[in-house]
């Protein structure tokens, strides 16, 4: 919190912008580039995103999400760090098992996921985003079978084989005394039933509609991958008592500033987390080997490999342009390229206490 308090003020110190033709000038003051500020992600994702996409084939992409039931939220939010691994673990198995399997695909597929923890209104609620490649490799590296174009897996099975996974990997977490319980399930009995309720329950896990091709799959990591719970462009009204967000559509939520804070500070992930994760084809152990055999064999178009590369090789300067289009080596008021940094003097910047800048 501290960090992205201090973000972009005089406390974390700054330079000076000075046009040497027109004498305009104005601070610039350094960032926290803490990853859960809303201010400090568009560069981060751009250089991330610039060399993922150096792994996407050209073929279509399914969107799948997977979501834990409501009545794990609290045991969720007492173990983060240990829920979180299993619904990655959970949602990769079920994907990656599926895929294999001869009956539906014989093959194995790409697979890139996303933990997000928010509702739009900044409730808890875990769930991961999968980017899923639309066929996959045969096994022994032969040819590429493509999915159907339609739909990759029935939801039921998909729903079925996730809950399934992650019940049996949170059971094991209990019996091995790894989970911390809250005071209503601290008995076996209490975990046993709540575990019950919960093979018995239809769990919601769904795929939207495949993407059409390689720069949809672009625009959509682009907008997902660094996304934080909040973000500036949705503060509708602030004021010392309420701040009203924008929700969905046209729906807005009014939040006192404590409880703004609250769920927002909901949303921190456990120190060092990997929210972002690549399994079968797109793991690194794969990478060079069978994502670069696939690769081959659907003769991927050069003009794509123009665009990635063109994008992994720009500057700071060149993403920053080409997210905002501000230029920042030009001076905003007479366009001159005598646009000059000059430090700030260090008795001018009050400081901060320490931030921890990448948690």
């Amino acid at each position: 919190m501290r960090a992205v308090e201090a973000c972009r003020t005089a406390a974390l110190g700054g330079h000076l912008d000075l046009c040497l033709d027109c004498h305009h000038e104005r601070p610039a003051y350094n960032s926290c580039r803490n990853r859960h500020c809303p201010k400090c992600q568009s560069l981060d994702q751009s250089r991330w995103l610039a060399g993922r996409m150096q792994t996407i084939l050209p073929v279509p992409y399914f969107h799948v999400v997977f979501t834990l039931p409501a009545e794990l939220a609290a045991l969720a939010r007492r173990n983060q760090r240990l829920v979180y691994n299993l619904l990655f673990r959970a949602a990769s198995q079920t994907l990656l098992t599926l895929g294999r399997d001869p009956k539906r695909l014989g093959a194995q597929l790409g697979v890139t996921i996303v933990l997000h923890t928010w509702t739009r209104d900044l409730r808890f609620h875990p769930h991961v985003h999968c980017i899923v490649t639309g066929g996959g490799l045969s096994a022994d590296g032969s040819s590429w079978i493509p999915a159907n174009q339609d739909y990759l897996f029935p939801v039921h099975v998909l729903s079925a084989l996730f809950r399934g996974k992650f019940l049996a990997g949170l059971n094991q977490a209990n019996e091995q005394g790894h989970l911390d319980l809250p005071e209503e399930l601290a008995c076996n009995r209490a975990f046993a039933v709540l575990r019950d309720q919960l093979y018995k329950k239809k769990w919601i896990s769904y795929a939207k509609r495949p993407f059409a091709g390689p720069q949809q799959v672009f625009t959509y990591l682009g907008r997902y991958t660094h996304r934080v719970g909040l973000s500036n462009h949705r503060i509708l009204d602030l004021t010392d008592t309420s701040v009203t967000l924008k929700t969905r559509g046209e729906e807005t939520v009014t939040l006192t500033p404590e409880e703004l804070i609250r769920r927002f500070l909901l949303h921190v992930l456990p120190l060092r987390f990997v929210k972002i994760r690549h399994y079968g084809l797109v793991a690194s152990s794969n990478v060079k080997t069978r994502l670069e055999r696939a690769r081959q064999l659907l003769a991927e178009p050069a003009q794509l490999n123009g665009e990635i590369e063109s994008t992994a090789n720009a500057d700071w300067r060149a993403l920053l342009e080409q997210h905002t289009g501000i230029d920042t080596s030009k001076c905003p008021e007479c366009g001159s390229s005598r646009w000059v940094a000059v430090p700030l003097s260090s008795e001018l910047i009050p400081r901060a206490p320490p931030t921890s800048p990448r948690l």
